[in-house]
């Protein structure tokens, strides 16, 4: 999370620099904002993460290891008002990572200690856009609603489980998320970098048909948390 938020950070700094160098004095797209209808496309990094609730205290550790991935896909903005915008932002995310089973007395072999979780998911959010008053060639903003995704790599329907090296999660999951940003007003085009935060709604661990088994058997509930980031281009 601290690296991504570092990338995010530098992303702000460039833009700003890019900003100044066209020229502060000067108000670029002026008329853009009154616009009903808008779209454009984003490109961004994400990086997901698990929160597992265990039945009871467990004796041993279960541990996320995360990578980044990719963001790509489009948005359609909806005036409400000089302050208020609805979004939708139809996209295609990207990640892979592993869970590290630790200190389990039936394990036999290393294999068993490590699943690794491959994910293509089609993210579908709608969102509410807040911005602040423009200021100059920037416009700082909060984001946040509701989103729903399909994961196409969840294995929700396999007949394999934990003892066939499979981990399943179901393919259909709902969200809440939160984040702000800034829009650039440049000279041909908008610019919007955002930094977001993503957290499940429900369980989406599948179990396996062992109600003991080593891998699921002392999870509660396993739901997925994210951060996003997002440059996007109007």
């Amino acid at each position: 999370m601290k690296q991504i938020c570092l990338v995010f950070f530098l992303i702000l700094i460039s833009s700003n620099n890019f900003g100044q160098n066209k020229g502060s004095n000067v108000e670029n797209l002026q008329n853009f904002d009154k616009k009903k209808l808008h779209f454009g496309y984003f490109v961004g990094l994400n990086q997901y993460n698990f929160k597992i609730d265990y039945k009871e205290n467990p004796n041993y550790t279960t541990q996320v290891e995360e990578e980044f991935g990719l963001n790509i896909g489009l948005i359609g903005d909806l005036r409400i008002n000089e302050y208020l915008n609805l979004r939708f932002e139809p996209g295609l995310h990207t990640n892979k990572g592993a869970l590290k089973f630790n200190e389990r007395s039936n394990f036999t072999q290393n294999s068993d200690t490590i699943r690794l979780i491959k994910s293509t998911y089609i993210h579908l959010p709608l969102l509410l856009k807040f911005s602040s008053k423009r200021i100059g060639n920037y416009k700082p903003y909060i984001i946040g609603g509701i989103s729903s995704s399909f994961n196409l790599s969840s294995n929700e329907n396999s007949p394999e489980d934990n003892k066939n090296n499979v981990f399943r999660l179901k393919n259909n999951t709902m969200y809440y998320e939160l984040g702000f940003g800034i829009d650039f007003y440049l000279q041909y085009f908008k610019f919007s970098p955002s930094i977001r935060g993503l957290f499940s709604l429900k369980n989406e661990i599948v179990p396996d048909e062992d109600p003991n088994s080593p891998w699921t058997g002392h999870i509660e509930r396993f739901s997925t948390r994210g951060i996003f980031i997002n440059l996007t281009f109007h």
